[in-house]
């Protein structure tokens, strides 16, 4: 049985991963927070997500609870996401990190802080999307510098990071595949008068919009041809029971910093 605790329990994707692990016979959800000064700080969080009332409090310190768990599963935002870690760290607890929108500097840090437990960071936890990167990075070493690569994402107005971790994601896999450095090759925006595209730049385009949980195209395009291929998440679901894939996964593993593929064994 893996004990969980969540943390941001009642945002978007904290709450569809509580409610969902009390469909797995082999998960118990030990505990829950949420940020401090929250109007739900202490009621009942199977009261407040519709599932049934539990005896799981909502709490605003995850070191108050943290012994009652094996694994953190923590989709909040890049500074809570370190706090957590860093507890979860000094508590020898593995940890699920699906926040998105790390700088290199902030996700060095998080390995630093995490070199004795072992934690999952992944932009994207969806089965799916993880079996696509797969599949990109085979693509893009047939096609070479022969087709252009473009990659369009969209999500609801309230991300706040852009372009999103799943398509920063895409482009890297894309990039080692061809040999490019992403920094040196990644076009976020055109407009004027830009000239010709270049055999080597990766675009990488964004969409906010109403409440779109999270589509993802990426085309490669040559003369006389295109392909693309697409993800489109219709429900935060997706999301959560891979969260909760990586959670019974990671129990036992040795100490490291872990993705999604190690999580779905395709590496």
């Amino acid at each position: 049985m893996t004990k969980i605790i969540v943390t941001g329990a009642t945002g978007r994707m904290g709450s569809r991963i509580a409610a969902l692990s009390k469909e797995y016979a082999d998960i118990k959800l030990a505990g829950t927070t949420e940020r401090k000064g929250h109007v739900l700080l202490g009621k009942d969080i199977g009261g407040i997500l519709g599932i049934g009332e539990n005896g799981i409090k909502l709490v605003d310190n995850l070191g108050a609870v943290i012994e009652a768990c094996d694994v953190v599963i923590d989709f909040t935002s890049i500074a809570s996401s370190l706090e957590h870690l860093k507890i979860a760290a000094a508590n020898k607890k593995a940890m699920i990190i699906g926040t998105t929108g790390f700088s290199k500097d902030e996700l060095a840090e998080a390995k630093k802080i995490a070199e004795g437990i072992p934690v999952v960071i992944a932009p994207n936890v969806s089965v799916g999307v993880n079996l696509l990167l797969k599949v990109l990075q085979d693509i893009a070493r047939v096609f070479g510098d022969d087709y252009d690569i473009e990659i369009v994402e969209s999500h609801h107005r309230l991300k706040k990071d852009a372009p999103s971790g799943t398509a920063i994601k895409m482009a890297q896999v894309i990039a080692d595949a061809v040999n490019r450095n992403l920094d040196e090759v990644a076009v976020y925006a055109r407009k004027g008068i830009i000239g010709e595209r270049t055999k080597k730049e990766i675009g990488i385009q964004t969409v906010r919009a109403g409440d779109i949980v999270g589509e993802h195209t990426v085309l490669f395009g040559g003369l006389g041809e295109r392909i693309e291929i697409t993800h489109k998440a219709s429900s935060r679901d997706t999301f959560a029971r891979g969260a909760l894939k990586a959670a019974s996964w990671i129990v036992g593993r040795k100490p490291g910093i872990y993705d999604m593929q190690d999580v779905l064994g395709l590496k």
